[in-house]
């Protein structure tokens, strides 16, 4: 049966961090879908519903007309693997809960882990004051790739072209997004879970991946990998979603 590959991006990019690797998905075979998350800070908090909303949304979209009495989201009929990156992982547990069944893999790429249940802040204490001083008196930061030096953008992002697009559509976010608490709801990661890294930092975040007994995976790499060599990540995917 055809998989339907649900990437979630963090908010900080945008919804072409993804796109090369839903392109490369859909050639093999499967169906591919990237909801778009940078207006997910545009009225204020809670943030997180609005991911939901924007996943739910998506999947109406792109679903063939459902059956009478069918949630939308349920009308492709197919197992959806939900793979989020970055800052998305920490969300993951609330479309799952949403879209219960349907979900029969979450894949975390190069993702923040959520614990089992409760709540996890969006970003790390230590981190805190490193956003505090970029976001300054208007409280709004800089887009994510502003936050770092020319020569790093490049590294990650080496194809000028590629780097232009990523860096166009990114949102600027209030700093509120980054200290307002996700829920985790308990059981969420009763679905099949796996890792897949790309580098420092995210050797501690593939620790705690094998510890929880979880497939790990590492396609060498920069944080935005996915866009360097989406076939490699498009294996490493494939691969991880079919894993008991």
């Amino acid at each position: 049966m055809t998989t339907t590959f649900l990437l979630l991006h963090s908010p900080a990019v945008g919804p072409a961090t993804w796109a090369p690797v839903a392109a490369a998905l859909e050639r093999r075979g499967h169906a591919a879908v990237v909801p778009d998350l940078t207006r997910v800070t545009s009225d204020g908090p809670p943030y997180w519903p609005r991911v939901v909303e924007a996943v739910r949304a998506t999947l109406r979209e792109t679903a063939p007309e459902a059956a009478p009495g069918t949630p939308p989201e349920a009308a492709p009929g197919t197992p959806i693997v939900l793979v989020a990156h970055s800052n998305a992982g920490l969300f993951a547990p609330v479309v799952k809960e949403v879209l219960g069944d349907l979900v029969v893999a979450c894949v975390f790429a190069e993702a923040r882990l959520p614990p089992s249940a409760g709540l996890v802040p969006t970003a790390e204490a230590g981190f805190l004051p490193f956003l505090r001083e970029l976001a300054g008196e208007s409280g709004v930061l800089p887009r994510w790739t502003d936050w770092w030096s020319d020569a790093d953008v490049a590294a990650l992002l080496p194809d000028p072209a590629v780097r232009a697009v990523v860096v166009a559509e990114q949102p600027r976010l209030p700093l509120g997004y980054y200290t307002q608490p996700v829920p985790v709801p308990a059981g969420w990661d009763e679905v099949r879970c796996s890792c897949l890294w790309y580098g420092p930092p995210y050797e501690e975040v593939a620790r705690e991946a094998q510890r929880r007994g979880w497939p790990v995976t590492r396609v060498p790499g920069s944080h935005l990998h996915q866009l360097v060599d989406p076939e490699a990540v498009t294996d490493a995917l494939l691969t991880l979603s079919r894993r008991s």
